[in-house]
């Protein structure tokens, strides 16, 4: 049995699905929500309802789990995220969790530059939950992510909903110039699938990324391209958009930009460009040739959708 925390995210729908279909037992780690819960459609699997501060709900959770996915992370509330409470605390409840159960395999998604070192709190946050996955005892797989696409992602979904929003112009951080390394999110699970079958990725950390990197400007260009929205791409302060992104949040907290996302951006977030290759022996999809979800949508009404469903 393996369970998933996070299993109804982004990469989580993702990943479900891939295990399900390979014939593994699927768990999915709900935290309690009056909302219905975005479990894949038509995938068969099992629930467990428990927050991650609930210690005896994750060891409900975990029994008969022999892997777990931890997938789970405060990021993806923009502003009003609890790092504390989910990245950090939770996971260190996940770890201990799991040791008590017996658990034989951990996996975490990490970030590129995830460390406790960190000036920016997503990637502190995630280099001290990296730390309580190591000291653990559960043997783990740390997965350091570069950004990830596909359909509902919050890099060119998020993108495409800007330059609707914008004005003729969209502002960039750094000139645009930061380079990006983005990775097809089918390409991740399937790196997170095969690596249950190999033990020499036991107890390591790998940087992984997509097969090619570019800056964030040519990343637009091609967004803009594909949804058919040219906009002038324009160099604004980074502390300027950081006031402008904190502003904006407040009044509209799924506002698809985020003080998160800019931090993201602050620096170039590369690794080398042969791991998912070399370590899961997979070669990544080329950014151009998977951005088909962003076709025929009509981006100014999704963005209106977006930021009015939940501050309504």
């Amino acid at each position: 049995m393996i369970l998933i925390t996070g299993g109804t995210g982004f990469i989580g729908r993702a990943l479900t699905r891939q295990l399900v279909e390979t014939g593994q037992r699927v768990r999915v780690l709900l935290r309690p929500s009056p909302q219905t819960p975005k479990l894949p459609t038509g995938v068969p699997v099992e629930v467990a309802v428990s927050s991650l501060s609930d210690v005896r709900g994750l060891r409900a959770a975990l029994r008969g789990v022999d892997a777990v996915y931890h997938l789970a992370g405060g990021e993806g509330e923009g502003g009003r995220a609890n790092l504390q409470a989910v990245d950090i605390d939770g996971t260190r409840n996940l770890c201990e969790a799991a040791a008590d159960a017996g658990v034989e395999r951990l996996f975490y998604i990490s970030h590129l530059g995830a460390d406790r070192a960190s000036a920016f709190p997503v990637l502190k946050a995630k280099g001290i939950a990296e730390e309580h996955i190591r000291r653990s005892g559960v043997p783990h797989t740390i997965l350091r992510g570069s950004i990830l696409f596909g359909p509902a992602d919050n890099f060119t979904t998020g993108l495409a909903m800007l330059l609707a929003a914008a004005p003729g112009f969209l502002p960039l951080p750094a000139k645009g110039k930061t380079l990006v390394q983005p990775l097809w999110v089918e390409d991740l699970a399937t790196c997170l699938v095969w690596a249950l079958d190999k033990p020499e990725t036991v107890n390591q950390t790998y940087e992984v990324g997509g097969s090619e990197y570019f800056s964030m400007s040519d990343a637009a260009k091609m967004v803009m391209e594909v949804t058919r929205q040219p906009r002038l791409l324009v160099s604004w302060p980074s502390p300027l958009l950081r006031v402008l992104t904190v502003t904006i949040e407040a009044a509209f907290p799924r506002f698809p930009a985020s003080v998160f996302w800019l931090d993201y951006l602050a620096v170039n977030r590369t690794c080398p460009v042969n791991t998912v290759q070399q370590v899961f022996g997979l070669m990544p999809a080329r950014f151009a040739s998977r951005l088909e979800h962003l076709r025929g949508m009509h981006w100014t009404r999704e963005y209106l959708r977006r930021i009015f469903s939940r501050h309504a």
